[in-house]
């Protein structure tokens, strides 16, 4: 199977290049800004560019990975993040239409508003707070418009060895910081990278691409992000005091959804599958950091 793989300089990206079985499929790995070996430069802005790339190929399965993912910056670059988030996976859907090939597009957490009282199903009604979150539900309006076969999964708090992200940044603090404020009142569940591109190899390898709609996929179990900074800090061994602290005292002009558990019966249901615990993988990530 011919696989085209954007944003793959990113989380998501650089671990589906680890994991790749060159042996059962052929992989075109893209980026707009190639940083990694073995990726080809595409601007999924590009209509015409991705057109060419999917036909010229023979693309059968499309995996976006590719987003704007700067929440604050996007409320100020809204027509930057929406081009990114909201018509670059039109012009892949629309490209997919066309060939017969199913885009696996990733989206997120951010489409809810936070505001609920029990975790949110893949049914319930999305209402964005930012405009990250908008462009995000904008994308996956134009993946539902353009008719192409297509899954999209919604996940949120992605973590990894690669990039920009959490994890990280708190290893990075704690060990050189006696003590961190991390906000106690944001609930969501983080997701390890490397589970989320196991599971797209796994709906891919088993021949599941058939079973389109939208699903929830994160890990297992439920954290503030202070839960979070603290298991960081505890299995690093960092000897660092992790202090809660509200949302309100770190104001960053972007409204987050401070309740965005996702429910994510539906997904296990359908592809029979268990999702590891957040906990579990976070020890997992961290011992295999760099």
């Amino acid at each position: 199977m011919k696989i085209l793989v954007t944003g793959a300089c990113g989380q998501l990206g650089r671990t589906l290049m680890d994991i790749k079985d060159e042996d059962r499929h052929r992989y075109i790995f893209t980026d707009a800004y190639p940083a990694t070996d073995g990726v080809l430069p595409l601007d999924i802005c590009d209509a015409d560019a991705v057109d060419r790339m999917v036909g010229d190929n023979g693309v059968q399965v499309i995996v976006n990975c590719a987003a704007y993912t700067d929440v604050a910056k996007a409320e100020t670059q809204e027509d930057t993040a929406f081009k990114v988030n909201a018509e670059a996976p039109g012009a892949l859907a629309k490209a997919a239409a066309r060939s017969g090939a199913v885009l696996i597009h990733i989206s997120t957490d951010y489409v809810f508003d936070g505001k609920s009282a029990v975790a949110y199903g893949e049914d319930a009604e999305p209402a964005p707070l930012s405009a990250y979150g908008r462009s995000k539900f904008a994308g996956e309006l134009a993946v539902l418009a353009s008719g192409c076969r297509h899954i999209i999964i919604r996940s949120a708090w992605l973590f990894s060895r690669y990039g920009k992200n959490f994890v990280k940044t708190i290893l990075e603090k704690t060990s050189s910081q006696p003590s961190v404020k991390v906000v106690e009142d944001q609930i969501g569940t983080p997701t390890f990278a490397g589970d989320l591109a196991e599971f797209i190899m796994y709906i891919i390898d088993n021949d599941m691409l058939d079973k389109e709609g939208v699903y929830n996929y994160t890990n297992e179990g439920v954290c503030s992000w202070y839960d979070l900074a603290w298991e960081v800090c505890d299995q690093s061994g960092h000897l660092c005091d992790v202090i809660p602290c509200k949302t309100s005292d770190f104001p960053t002009g972007v409204e987050r959804p401070a309740f965005s558990v996702l429910d994510k019966t539906k997904v296990k249901q359908t592809f029979l599958i268990e999702i590891p615990h957040w906990k579990d993988s976070l020890r997992f990530c961290m011992a295999n950091m760099a």
